[in-house]
């Protein structure tokens, strides 16, 4: 055996230190970025009332014995009556906008 070093590996790289994860890209023309559902039902809620609510978005949820918990836990269950509940929700915004309330 020898001492011979000039075949020896070279020493491994350090490990990349870990990168943060990407923050998803900012939407400042989305009124839904950063709204949680629960803010968009009690919005919508204080807007129309329940009866209002279920007239426009006719789903068991709005119409009998209605409140925040229990319309969540639908919505959240069921894609395309929340998709209809964000919609109003942005209709009510752009109405809204539309009369200078804010």
């Amino acid at each position: 055996m020898h001492d011979d070093d000039s075949t020896a590996l070279p020493p491994a790289p350090a490990p990349a230190p870990a990168q943060p994860a990407a923050k998803p890209p900012a939407q400042p023309r989305n009124p839904l970025h950063g709204m949680t559902l629960e803010a968009i039902v009690v919005a919508l809620q204080q807007h129309y009332g329940w009866g209002g609510l279920a007239r426009e978005v006719p789903i068991r949820c709005f119409e009998s014995d209605p409140s925040v918990s229990s319309s969540l836990k639908f919505l959240r269950k069921t894609p395309w009556a929340r998709e209809k509940v964000e919609s109003l929700y942005l209709f009510m915004l752009r109405e809204q906008k539309r009369r200078g309330q804010r």
